[in-house]
């Protein structure tokens, strides 16, 4: 089967920018995570809804604040996209 190497490309270029901007803030969940399991490990706390809040809070806030440069990126490959078109 032959694939187009332009389409592999554009495939491989959208995947790689998926993951640098899933990147930050899955990293500010995994470290939070840590962080509670942690103190609940310490605490002799075992409630697993008390590590799952603080995740979420923290992956939200990571997210608005990353909105700018998340945008940026996106525009930035869409660009590309847009002056690879047919001419």
């Amino acid at each position: 089967m032959q694939y187009d190497e332009a389409s592999v490309e554009l495939v491989r270029t959208a995947l790689i920018i998926t993951l640098k901007i899933a990147a930050p803030i899955l990293l500010a969940g995994i470290i939070v995570g840590f962080i509670v399991s942690l103190l609940q490990s310490v605490t002799s706390i075992q409630d697993q809804t008390l590590a799952f809040v603080p995740k979420i809070v923290v992956m939200v806030v990571a997210a608005a604040v990353l909105i700018p440069w998340i945008t940026q990126r996106l525009v930035e490959y869409a660009a590309d996209l847009l002056q690879l078109g047919p001419s």
